[in-house]
């Protein structure tokens, strides 16, 4: 039995920016990450009865929407000249309403999408989605350690570039 039509477009509405941002961020493609969020939705439609809380939707959301970006990048080659550009265009305003430089928003984005897939998947999920590492290892089904230890080696591969390509941001900051 499936749900009601207005339950799930209430589901929907609360949680495909979470779903979207995450399927792009894991994906760096536009139209692949609006693929995996319908993939995702539909996916909630059909077995939502099994989902018991508002906190085991958003725990069941973000797994299978990290699970099914994967997949997709897995099967697509990307590219990352056109990433940043998507990306810029659907950036949002925080909620505090500050707005990061947009050259540096892309830049950074650039960074995220170069890094191997379990380390920009765990940093996607801490610093986007705000997880802590234990609910990220539950999430993946890896041990805290591989999260951890995928966390600092994303930062710092993250760090590492930024410190070669944004040279020129920092000192006219300064």
């Amino acid at each position: 039995m499936s749900m009601q039509a207005t339950e799930f477009r209430t589901l929907v509405e609360a949680h495909q920016k979470m779903v979207f941002s995450i399927a792009l961020r894991v994906t760096g493609e536009y139209g692949a990450a609006e693929e995996v969020a319908q993939d995702v939705f539909l996916e909630l439609y059909r077995g939502s009865e099994r989902l018991t809380s508002e906190d085991h939707v958003r725990f069941w959301l973000r797994r299978v929407t990290v699970h099914r970006a994967t997949d997709a990048l897995r099967r697509k080659s990307r590219q990352p000249e056109a990433v940043a550009e998507e990306w810029m265009e659907d950036q949002h305003v925080e909620d505090d309403g500050a707005r990061m430089d947009p050259g540096v928003v892309a830049r950074l984005e650039e960074l995220l999408q170069a890094l191997p897939e379990p380390m920009r998947v765990a940093v996607v999920l801490r610093y986007q989605e705000e997880m802590l590492p234990d609910e990220i290892a539950k999430l993946l089904s890896q041990p805290v350690a591989t999260v951890k230890s995928n966390l600092q080696r994303g930062l710092q591969l993250m760090r590492r570039k930024a410190a070669v390509t944004m040279k020129e941001y920092v000192r006219g900051q300064a």
